[in-house]
């Protein structure tokens, strides 16, 4: 069945233009209430949101259709997407909502469910959410006298504080590090400079004024040339990014060069393993990690398990399995003993608690393995054509399949959050590396109209 909301990771588009607009927030609301409304009980659901001006549109909206529908609404705005995970499970919710369109530019937002257990909900669900979006909900609107109420919930970022520093054995500190953290203008603005504070860091702060227009500009997870530049001008051990809604994140060391994703899987997975804390013996992560790390786990006795693209994926597979660490190269990384979805701010810390049991800088102990050379390219195509159904394309592919000979991989898959079409090879062979992408987006260029 196909999708008419739902993307990969949730309802995302333009603010106030188709899907997200005040119209489909409020069918999200009725619908999803009507669906989490099982039982006698009381019903609630936990929305959170990040710092976009159009959350301020979105949030009315979505109070109005969950009321409706008998829900109590808790109202905790301005808050990382993990934070309303674990505040949907800890507060005993039927449903949590986030309002983010996570990395994306201000102009953009987004609407993503979590189950009671504080999980993404299954593509199964989520299509039987826009079944009832589509259909006529007029019909189990609840009386006057069972209307839902909403209201605030003052101490949801002390609570969550307090989680992700629980997630840190009491003896583990962070004096002596000094610390250039960028928060994106988005949702970790406040508690993430106080959770790195109140475990003795030397906090510098990049990304905490946040004027609805400012999210993810020139800044966070997805710009990390500020944060690597403000580390080398403060002459800081270590830099960290997380992106609008604190999901994700990067980080640089001293030198002001990038560690991402994969590196930062590595570096904890391996620990794990050493310190007998790795279930599974196996790292959970998507098609996109580099073929080096899947190589470094492999002389580490550690599988990797490859998923398609989204930190949704990854969990499934993770709860499936049993493991306890998966990610994304993008930096959303997934502890599964402490959080159930990606966690930039919780992620940092146990990379830093790794970091600190050891001896030396950061640049000669965040390296683990060694990358293979791997470019990704996107190409923009116009909306209702499939440039990759076209004969050329199809045939460009697989000449540099038949090239690659088993000395590197080709990945290339449509975005699930906007038009483009994102080509991705790598292999041992840099330059033959970037002919091979070259030549498909050539092919798809000249056919995406």
């Amino acid at each position: 069945m196909s999708r008419k909301y739902f993307g990969t990771d949730g309802i995302r588009g333009t603010a106030n233009t188709a899907p997200m607009t005040a119209e489909v927030a409020l069918k999200v609301g009725m619908a999803a209430g009507h669906y989490f409304t099982r039982g006698d009980h009381r019903h609630k659901v936990v929305i959170g949101k990040d710092t976009r001006l159009s959350g301020y549109m979105l949030e009315p909206a979505l109070v109005a259709g969950f009321t409706s529908m008998g829900m109590d609404v808790m109202l905790v705005g301005p808050m990382p997407t993990p934070a309303v995970a674990m505040l949907t499970k800890s507060m005993r919710a039927d449903i949590g909502v986030m309002i983010s369109a996570s990395h994306n530019p201000f102009q953009d937002n987004g609407i993503k469910l979590f189950g009671p257990d504080g999980f993404k909900l299954s593509d199964e669900v989520e299509l039987e959410i826009e079944a009832l979006m589509e259909s006529d909900l007029s019909g189990k609107l609840v009386p006057a006298n069972a209307l839902g109420r909403a209201k605030r919930i003052d101490d949801a970022p002390g609570r969550y504080i307090e989680a992700v520093k629980s997630s840190l054995p009491g003896t583990v500190t962070l004096e002596g590090l000094r610390i250039v953290l960028d928060c994106a203008h988005g949702a970790g603005y406040s508690v993430a400079p106080k959770v790195l504070r109140e475990l003795g860091a030397d906090v510098i702060e990049i990304g905490t004024s946040p004027n609805g227009l400012n999210i993810n500009d020139q800044c966070g997870s997805t710009y990390t040339k500020t944060m690597c530049d403000r580390v080398l001008a403060e002459k800081a051990d270590v830099g960290i990014a997380l992106d609008g809604d604190a999901d994700r994140v990067q980080m640089c060391d001293e030198k002001g060069h990038l560690i991402d994703g994969d590196q930062l899987m590595g570096l904890v997975v391996t620990h794990w393993k050493r310190t007998g804390q790795l279930r599974g013996n196996a790292l959970v992560a998507t098609v996109m990690s580099n073929l080096g790390l899947e190589r470094y786990l492999e002389s580490n006795d550690v599988r990797l398990i490859r998923t398609k693209v989204g930190d949704r994926y990854v969990v499934e597979q993770m709860r499936a399995l049993d493991c306890n660490v998966g990610g994304e190269q993008s930096g959303h990384i997934v502890l599964s003993d402490f959080a159930s979805t990606g966690d930039g701010l919780l992620a940092a810390l146990q990379v830093l608690a790794v970091l600190a049991s050891r001896e030396g800088p950061v640049s000669e102990l965040s390296r683990v393995f060694e990358p293979l050379p791997q470019i990704l390219k996107n190409v923009r195509y116009s909306a209702g054509s499939d440039p990759l159904a076209q004969s050329s394309v199809i045939e460009a592919i697989s000449l540099a399949e038949r090239a690659f000979n088993g000395d590197g991989r080709i990945l290339i898959r449509k975005s699930g959050t906007e038009p483009l079409i994102r080509v991705m090879a790598e292999g041992d062979d840099a330059i033959k590396v970037e002919q091979i992408v070259d030549g498909i987006v050539a092919e798809i260029t000249a056919v995406a109209g």
